[in-house]
């Protein structure tokens, strides 16, 4: 019995110390008109940003099947950033107003999928915010890592 709780305790403790070292992956569906090249422009400007952020690009936040967040996140991503133009400026004229009209659909499938619903989140931003970007990215990690790990990641 003594072994046990041994065994818990140090299982805690490893947990404890796999979060305080924890650094998110966050995916991020940036579409191509707009937040890819607001991306670009944070990167080509030198913006300080963490490094967690994996960039899909996507011609339209419209385009995005739910089932790409829900993929994303079972196979263990942290996180997932959608970024598009702001409304009214889509390229596709509506595509973003589409986005942001399945986003609280999305939300719905990514708690009834089993994972939290902050670990995802959609931001509008320009071609010329490289700095609304990179403040996005900042912002998304620090809520992943106060939730922690996704459940489903697999261990390093």
């Amino acid at each position: 019995m003594t072994a046990m709780a041994d065994t818990s305790s140090s299982s805690t403790k490893a947990k404890k110390k796999r979060k305080k070292g924890f650094e998110p992956r966050i995916v991020s569906f940036c579409c191509n008109w707009c937040s890819y090249a607001g991306a670009d422009l944070a990167g080509t400007s030198r913006m300080q940003m963490p490094p967690n952020v994996r960039i899909i690009r996507v011609n339209c936040t419209g385009r995005i099947d739910p089932s790409f967040v829900l993929d994303a996140l079972a196979q263990g991503a942290d996180g997932v950033l959608i970024s598009g133009c702001h409304p009214g400026d889509c390229h596709y004229t509506s595509g973003n107003l589409k986005m942001r009209g399945r986003f609280v659909l999305l939300e719905s499938l990514v708690e009834q999928a089993g994972f939290d619903p902050r670990r995802v989140h959609l931001q509008w931003a320009s071609a010329a915010e490289g700095d609304v970007f990179r403040d996005g990215v900042t912002a998304m990690v620090e809520r992943i890592k106060e939730l922690g790990p996704n459940p489903a990641r697999e261990e390093d």
